[in-house]
């Protein structure tokens, strides 16, 4: 059974940095792209930032590219989310996801995902 758990998630101040982590299990995890997904209540979840199973090639959405840094460790089976100069607006409940390629989750947003976490909130505050 796969399981992808979120942690890192927490409150912190515009300008501030966090570290988001997602523990994954019961997949060949190097053969998976790994992402991370936001959503705010009442808003689609849309595709934030990808990389691909060997952690070549990455993938930003507009919103977090400068700011956001994602990683893989794929001895430990884990991917990380380096957020700094956060802003409210990047407020959300933040999702780990597995899936085929990073490129399906640049181009197809959760309809490339295979594998979803259950979230960690992320509240920015002014």
């Amino acid at each position: 059974q796969v399981q992808l758990v979120e942690s890192g998630g927490g409150l912190v101040q515009a300008g501030g940095s966090l570290r988001l982590s997602c523990a994954a299990s019961g997949l060949t995890f190097s053969n998976y792209a790994m992402g991370w997904f936001r959503q705010v209540p009442g808003k689609e979840r849309e595709s934030g930032a990808a990389i691909s199973g060997a952690g070549t090639i990455r993938y930003y959405a507009d919103s977090m590219k400068g700011r956001f840094t994602i990683s893989r460790d794929n001895a430990n089976n884990a991917v990380y989310l380096q957020m700094n100069s956060l802003k409210p607006e990047d407020t959300a409940i933040y999702y780990c996801a597995a899936g085929p390629s990073a490129i399906r989750f640049r181009n197809e947003g959760t309809g490339g995902v295979d594998y979803w976490g259950k979230g960690t909130l992320v509240t920015v505050s002014s």
